[in-house]
This record gives C-alpha cells, structure tokens and sequence, in this order.
C-alpha cells in the first residue's frame, strides 16, 4: 500500500475470479500479490465493508463504499506508519531498564534465617 494509514484487504484467488472485472479497477498490486487498499473496513456482519478513496472524472474527490461477502477475504493488513511494530532496533528501550538488586550476605552462623522454623 501506498497510503501511511489504512488496511490493505486480500482476497482468495477464488473470490478475484469470480468477481472478475467489477474488482479490478480497485485492485494493486503488491509484493504479497494484489489487494484492495482502503482507508476503513467494517467486518461486523456477513458482508466485508471497505471505504476507499477515489476521484470522479473531474478531479473532485469521494468516498467509495465496497462490500463483498466475508467469504471471499483471505486476510486483512493493517498499515500504519505512525505507531513502531515488528522486530528492529530501537533508539529507546521498549520497557524500563532492569536494575539489579543489591548483592544479600549470607547469614552468619548462629543468626537465625528466614527458612527456620518458630521453636525449632
């Protein structure tokens, strides 16, 4: 995807067939194969809700509104450039350091320990 935030959508090789060309002006392709890139996706129901962003003939901007049936989606990527995921090294740590505890003396003979049973 292009976009800095929104959801890449992939569907099953099935699914693009049977959809034929009424998909194809809304697909890219990509290094994971071809996707659907949109700005939301609404799964709550039987039908998968994507709203891309397009542009009319003249330029002006709007919001497209697919759905397909949630059968036909292979998988769902979120892509989002502002917050960190994945494994890499990173300026700050990710938690806070672990400082060790100061060093415990054992305990001197006769002194009574911590495991020792009451009267014993």
């Amino acid at each position: 995807m292009n976009d800095s935030t929104g959801y890449a959508v992939f569907f099953f090789a099935p699914a693009l067939e049977a959809l034929g060309d009424a998909i194809k002006p809304y697909l890219q392709d990509g290094p994971a194969g071809p996707h659907v890139p949109c700005r939301e996706v609404d799964t709550a129901g039987a039908f998968i809700e994507m709203t891309l962003e397009g542009r009319t003939a003249d330029g002006r901007e709007v919001a497209l509104e697919l759905m397909v049936p949630g059968n036909m989606v292979r998988m769902i990527v979120s892509a989002r450039s502002d917050e960190e995921f994945g494994f890499y090294k990173r300026d700050k740590p990710a938690i806070a350091p672990v400082i060790p505890a100061p060093p415990v003396e054992p305990a001197a003979a006769g002194t009574p320990s911590h495991d020792a049973k009451p009267g014993a």
